[in-house]
């Protein structure tokens, strides 16, 4: 088997900021020439299709994989009877790519990087050994690599010199 993608989970409170930040980080990544995958985490029963749309109309009939398909994208609704743990859908991803950012799963095994922003609140969710850094406006009394809560650019530079393998530019496809 190859080599393992390394997954990075972006973690914090609701309203801190996660979704914000994942964008200037995928930006600053695919920047870099890095391919990235996201997987979202969320805990209440969710739905992508749109009622009456052709897609939920085939789901509602009850096919257990609906695949959408378009020159520029793609995407695979496919019914489960369980949760799959971060490894299974690693699993499940097509295509290669070089990093696996999650948001969410803060009680998840890969290793984190925690937002957290003082209006929120002053305490983090996760304990040393599970983050890689903090993003914050605040100080912690805790030994890890402290960024801005706007600092994609250092988030991917550590990223890059301590998770990531260096990008093949050139991938020929």
């Amino acid at each position: 088997m190859g080599t393992r993608i390394p997954f990075v989970s972006i973690v914090g409170k609701s309203n801190v900021g996660k979704t914000t930040f994942l964008e200037k980080l995928i930006r600053e990544l695919k920047g870099r020439g890095y391919r990235v995958a996201i997987i979202k985490h969320d805990c209440h029963e969710f739905d992508i299709d749109h009622p009456g749309k052709d897609t939920w109309r085939m789901a509602k009939a009850g096919s257990d994989v609906v695949v959408i398909s378009s020159p520029n994208k793609m995407a695979i609704i496919k019914r489960t009877d369980q949760e799959f743990s971060l490894d299974q859908l690693e699993a499940q991803i097509m295509g290669g790519v070089d990093i696996i950012l999650t948001e969410g799963y803060k009680r998840g095994d890969k290793p984190k990087i925690e937002i957290s922003r003082k209006a929120v609140g002053n305490q983090l969710l996760c304990s040393k050994e599970e983050l890689l850094a903090v993003v914050t406006d605040q100080h912690f009394d805790i030994d890890v690599p402290y960024f801005g809560l706007d600092d994609a650019c250092g988030v991917a530079d550590y990223l890059a010199e301590h998770v990531l393998i260096p990008p093949v530019i050139s991938r020929g496809y």
